[in-house]
Parts: structure tokens; sequence; C-alpha cells
């Protein structure tokens, strides 16, 4: 049986030392509202190890560990959301990390981006990453949130100054949540073949 609320698990990609994932990431988070059940994920607090096991192998205690604390909450995600800076034209390797180190728990979900950077605002970070969801089997949505010289956007209180930025968060949770019911139907019904 399943509930009435779209389970979304926002991914805060950034790792850096004095990064501003988090704030976009909460203010993303608020838009969300009591629509979506929510889960804020921050790499920052993950800890897998960038070598993965063999191909078939289990991977060693202190990844298990990890994994026992991650996986379920990308298993029971309906959708995901990843909050990601753009670092020399591309995505941080955090959030490759986390991807490699899954397969099925994306499968057949929907994925949107929020992104924010220089002049690029986070795009190319997101073509890129939208690649790697395809090979996923994952479904990325078409709108997507960015914020070009985003030093420049936010108040002080975390809210981007725009009030165009709400309406384009709308118009992505709108997408998600409209994905994320037909997928998580679809999957009730038959399983995903992959």
């Amino acid at each position: 049986m399943t509930t009435d609320h779209i389970r979304l698990a926002v991914i805060v990609s950034s790792v850096r030392g004095g990064r501003f994932g988090p704030v976009v990431a909460n203010w993303f988070a608020s838009q969300a509202g009591p629509a979506f059940d929510l889960d804020v994920i921050d790499l920052a607090e993950v800890d897998l190890p960038l070598s993965l096991p063999a191909k078939g192998d289990q991977p060693d205690p202190e990844a298990a560990a990890v994994l026992a604390r991650i996986t379920p909450r990308l298993e029971q995600a309906d959708a995901f959301v990843v909050v990601t800076p753009e670092y020399n034209h591309s995505y941080p390797a955090s959030i490759k990390n986390l991807v490699d180190w899954h397969f099925t728990q994306w499968q057949a979900k929907p994925v949107g981006f929020v992104s924010y950077g220089g002049v690029s605002g986070g795009l190319r970070a997101v073509e890129h990453l939208r690649g790697v969801f395809a090979e996923m089997h994952a479904v990325t949505v078409r709108d997507q949130v960015s914020f070009a010289n985003y030093w420049e956007l936010f108040s002080e209180d975390g809210r981007p100054a725009d009030e165009r930025a709400d309406a384009a968060a709308k118009t992505l949770l709108d997408q998600l949540d409209w994905w994320a019911r037909s997928l998580r139907e679809a999957r009730e019904k038959r399983p995903y073949a992959a």
C-alpha cells in the first residue's frame, strides 16, 4: 500500500569547506513544504570510500556500515533532487561516488536538479549528471532550478531575493510529483526490468 505523500530525497552534493550547498538545500526543502515527505541527505555526512569492491565481492566492514545507513534512505525515496555546485565544468565527485555505490535504488525514479555556480549557474554540472542518471535507469525531469552567481542572489536569511526562484522550484516539484506518482504506480504493478 502506498502513501499519498511522495518521499523526496534532497541530496546535498557539495562536501567542500565553506560550501553554500546547505543554504540552497534548506531553501529548496522549504519550498517542498508539507506536500512531500523530505529526507535531506548531506554527502558531507556520508563517508563512502572511493574504492568500490570488485564485482561480486562484498564491501569492507567500514563501507558496509555506511551503506547500511544510506542505502535504505535511497531505496525508500520515490524521487530525488540533487543540489549541486559546478566544479571545473562538472559535478562534485561526492555525488558520482554515491551513484556508483548504488544501482537499483535509482531505477525507474525521477531525479530533479537544483544547481548553483558562477556565470553558468551549474548548468554544465547538471548536463553531465543527466547522462549518469540515464545510465542508472532513472528519469531526469526537464525543468531545473539554477542560480548563476549565487553569492549575489541570496539574502542573509538564506532565501533568494528574486521570487522567480520560488516559481522555478514549484515547476520542478510539480514535475517530480507527477513522475514520482506515475513511476511508483508502474513499479507496484510490475517490477522494473533493467
